[in-house]
């Protein structure tokens, strides 16, 4: 046998929400692009955007309700392989409230006919208001307390009333960065599937090895049930079923009802799983792309108008440098494959030599 038992339930466990997700995010996104075509639901394109993106104006967007619906069935199948548990109604939870937040933003662009949907400080209010929220049911309701766990060094660390306003940001700041990615054909949700699919096993691993060296300290003070992180398998098979419409040429796009979608639901699973700290390191391409923007902005402000990339976000940078889109996407999904294996194996190697 290649698994101990508890290894091949969990292994097996996974494929369930996965297929389930991918198969219903295919079956909806199918059915939602002739629908959003003859209800005129068509993506805007902003002026400053690359000459290349002309050609997608009117392409069906709010396909993220299709990734909203494959997560919610494969959460549901998650419930009934592994049990109910309040976590997994949660992360669905947060997931939902992000893609109606996403669902104003898009309606507003649609029928305003223009790139522009709710004010941006308005969408940072609800955004924050959700997050602190969500922090509070972790501290108060839910009972998982003030303990975070710190990858790399494998310890456990109390910082108080202090982890409501870092549960906050890790979701304000998630839900962005994605938003900020999903600019070019399969890119956002791309990215999105691998980090997914690799962030159950992280997630286990890295919470095991934290137990093994804190001990009592760790398994006293944070808790992890393995069947819920069941729900990243369920957004990254929305994400492969969606991929097979959303890949270069793009027949239709999430807009930020997926984006802001996923973001929620990254952020929320990650702080339930203890492994919120690895989400910069996993995924570096969303914290690269929410960087280039900061800089960006910061620059035109601070040095009179002078820019440091052709464009932000950093993929439309490399667009503009002669990149095909494909090969952008290609890469930054490449570059999150290898940081989520190598993060993988390091945790492998270092329970090993524990």
């Amino acid at each position: 046998m290649i698994f101990p038992d508890a290894e091949r339930y969990f292994a097996l466990s996974m494929v369930i929400p996965l297929a389930v997700a991918l198969v219903v995010t295919a079956l909806v996104t199918n059915a939602l692009i002739p629908y959003l075509k003859r209800i005129g639901n068509l993506q805007p394109i902003y002026d400053e955007a690359p000459e290349e993106h002309r050609r997608k104006q009117g392409t069906p967007t709010m396909g993220g309700a299709a990734i909203l619906c494959g997560i919610a069935a494969g959460t549901a199948a998650a419930i009934l392989v592994n049990g109910f548990t309040p976590e997994k109604i949660v992360m669905l939870g947060m997931t939902l409230l992000f893609g109606a937040v996403g669902f104003l933003d898009d309606y507003q662009k649609i029928t305003k006919r223009r790139n522009l949907g709710l004010r941006a400080r308005h969408k940072l209010a609800l955004q924050i208001a959700v997050g602190l929220i969500f922090a509070c049911w972790y501290v108060f309701a839910a009972g998982y307390g003030t303990w975070i766990l710190i990858p790399f060094a494998w310890k456990s660390v109390n910082i108080g009333y202090f982890i409501l306003p870092y549960i906050a940001f890790v979701v304000v700041a998630a839900v962005n960065a994605v938003n900020l990615t999903d600019g070019l054909d399969g890119l956002a949700a791309g990215v999105s599937s691998v980090l997914a699919l690799f962030y159950p096993v992280i997630a286990v691993l890295a919470f095991g090895l934290c137990a093994l060296k804190n001990g009592a300290l760790v398994l006293e003070n944070v808790h992890l049930a393995s069947g819920d992180t069941m729900f990243f398998a369920a957004m990254a098979g929305a994400c492969l079923g969606f991929l097979l419409f959303n890949r270069h040429p793009a027949k239709i796009f999430m807009g930020d009802t997926g984006s802001l979608a996923l973001g929620g639901g990254f952020a929320a699973g990650a702080v339930l799983c203890h492994a919120e700290l690895l989400l910069p390191v996993c995924g570096f391409i969303f914290v690269i792309e929410a960087l280039s923007v900061i800089l960006q902005v910061g620059s035109y402000k601070l040095r009179g108008g002078r820019r440091i990339f052709k464009m932000a976000p950093l993929h439309h940078h490399f667009e503009l440098s002669g990149w095909h889109e494909r090969k952008v996407t290609a890469v930054f999904t490449t570059v999150t494959l290898a940081l989520c294996a190598g993060v993988t194996v390091w945790t492998i190697l270092a329970t090993k030599t524990f």
